[in-house]
This record gives C-alpha cells, sequence and structure tokens, in this order.
C-alpha cells in the first residue's frame, strides 16, 4: 500500500520502500512484496515507464479524502488523464478505492455514486485500462464488475463478505467493526458474498488488512481499518462454506488474483482443516496491541502447513 506519509509516489520511493520491508521480513520467511504507486493528480506520464521497468505492479487511485492518508488522493480523473492513457498503452493496473467524498452524498452511497459518475466515464474515455475495484462493498459494485468487460475485476474481503453495518453497533459502538469502504446492508453482503463464491474469474481475495493500533481505533475520532492477517484464510474459508462454494475456494484466494495481475501463481501450498480454534483478543504489534477480526470468537477453520 502506498499510502503513507508522504506517500510513494514515483518508482525510486517504491523501490526504496521495497527494500525497507524486505529487512523487516524475519529470516527464514519467503515473501515477495509487490509495489504500487499512489497516483496524484499530478503524476508525470514518463513516471509510469520508470514505474514498469521498476517491477510496479499498479498505481492505487484514492480519491482525496477517501480514506487513511489519502489527502494527496486524486481530486479530477481529468487532470490524470494522460497518465491513465499511458498506463492503457503499458499494461500497468489502476487499483481504485472506489468512493466518492463529496459532502452531498450520504456514506452509505459513496461507492454506487463512484461507479456512476466517475469510474464508468473514465471507462468511456479508457477503456482498455485494466482496472481492480478493490475490497467492494455493494450490489452496484458486483453486479458492475461481473457486467464489465475483461479488463475490469474486483477484490473482496473477508469483512464485507461476512459482516453487515450492523456489525457496528451490536451491544454499542463497535470501533473495531469500522473500516472503509463502511460495512453495508445486508442485501450488499449477500451479492458480495455471491459474486466472490461464483466461480467468476473476476473476483478475488483481497483482505485490505490493516493493523492499527488498538489505542487508535478506540479513540474519540478513530481510524478506519480492520486487522484480518492473521484469520484472513480461515474466515475465507468460513464464507464460502456457508455459501456452499468450498470447490470454489482454491481459485478465489490463490489462481484469479494474479491471473488477472499478468503473475505466475504462487507455487507454494498451504491446507486449510475444519479445526475450531478461539481466535485472541489481541495481538502484539511493535509496542502496542492491535485486535484482529472475530476477536474472542471461534473460528472454524485453521491453517496449517503443508
Amino acid at each position: 500500500m502506498p499510502n503513507l506519509v508522504p506517500p510513494i509516489t514515483s518508482a525510486a520511493q517504491a523501490l526504496d520502500y521495497k527494500e525497507r520491508v524486505l529487512d523487516a521480513v524475519p529470516t527464514g520467511t519467503h515473501f515477495t512484496p509487490l509495489m504500487t504507486l499512489y497516483l496524484t493528480d499530478n503524476t508525470p506520464v514518463e513516471e509510469v515507464q520508470r514505474a514498469k521497468e521498476a517491477g510496479v505492479v499498479a498505481f492505487k487511485l484514492y480519491p482525496a479524502g477517501a480514506t487513511t492518508n489519502s489527502d494527496s488522493g486524486v481530486t479530477d480523473f481529468d487532470k490524470c488523464l494522460p497518465t491513465l492513457k499511458a498506463m492503457a498503452e503499458a499494461g500497468v493496473l489502476l487499483l481504485v478505492h472506489g468512493e466518492v467524498t463529496d459532502a452531498s452524498v450520504d456514506f452509505f452511497d459513496r461507492e454506487k455514486v463512484f461507479i456512476e459518475t466517475k469510474l464508468k466515464p473514465l471507462l468511456d474515455k479508457v477503456p482498455q485500462l485494466r482496472v481492480v475495484m478493490e475490497h467492494i462493498t455493494t450490489r452496484d459494485a458486483a453486479e458492475f464488475v461481473a457486467a464489465a468487460p475483461g479488463n475490469v475485476a474486483a477484490s473482496v474481503t473477508p469483512q464485507h463478505m461476512l459482516l453487515n453495518r450492523n456489525a457496528l453497533f451490536v451491544g454499542g459502538l463497535r470501533p473495531h467493526a469500522y473500516c472503509l469502504p463502511i460495512l453495508k446492508r445486508e442485501e450488499h453482503r449477500q451479492a458480495v458474498l455471491g459474486a466472490a463464491t461464483s466461480g467468476s474469474p473476476k473476483f478475488f481475495l483481497g483482505t485490505d488488512s490493516a493493523p492499527h493500533p488498538k489505542t487508535a481505533k478506540e479513540s474519540a475520532c478513530g481510524c478506519a481499518g480492520i486487522y484480518s492477517a492473521p484469520v484472513a484464510l480461515a474466515l475465507y474459508a468460513h464464507a464460502f462454506e456457508q455459501a456452499g462454494a468450498l470447490d470454489k475456494f482454491e481459485a478465489f484466494a490463490s489462481f484469479n488474483g494474479p491471473d488477472f495481475y499478468g503473475l505466475p501463481r504462487n507455487t507454494d501450498k498451504l491446507i486449510l482443516r475444519r479445526q475450531p480454534w478461539s481466535v485472541p483478543d489481541t495481538y502484539e504489534f511493535g509496542e502496542g496491541l492491535v485486535v484482529p477480526m472475530w476477536a474472542g470468537q471461534e473460528c472454524l477453520w485453521s491453517v496449517m502447513e503443508a
């Protein structure tokens, strides 16, 4: 994710950030970070080729103010249209946080309005642009992606498959269920679950896991994001089992994403076993604590080494 402070806006910065990530990987752990750049109104056309040569796989579009550290994001697609056209020509992906930030738009309608007023017009202007709508949350997004040409796909989080907006208010305000895009009505959860478990290669795993410290979530102005990394695969399996689609889970988790990105499929394997375990209330994170998704609850699936 390039939405750091300051954001990662150039190929040179991405390579430096990649080294920092690799330096933090524990010895014996195999991990290959895929680098992205933060698209701004002023991203130079020339940066697209530099990014491709540096192995950057995509640019990330955050509408200004849409999510954590997005103040430098795009304010007007027309301002970066030449760069977007260069991306289409180079085959570099655009990863979209699909929400408008207009204060007049209802918070729960921001994704729907983005599709109609921003994304559809953009694809009319740059029809060959390869686009991933990340972490979709609505029936509108699921239906749009399913009906779009093959250059449009979507990632789906475990929370948007398993939780609706009631989770924000069960027994009181629940800051650890607050993420952006925000959880939606049950009808939207069912539509997103249906798309993810349909077997369509257009939908694939994308956790959007965000390890914000417990103190930053439980505050007067808590930040958005759900920490799902330790439980994501097990919870995805739970969602696919609920939908009666476990036979489609491997493609969603392991094949559809790399195929769309044009990357080789991972050859390493792991095993998921239906073995219940209790998700910890917290995990240590640096000098603080982070609360995971499904904290304190029983998870029916366990991840095993192959």
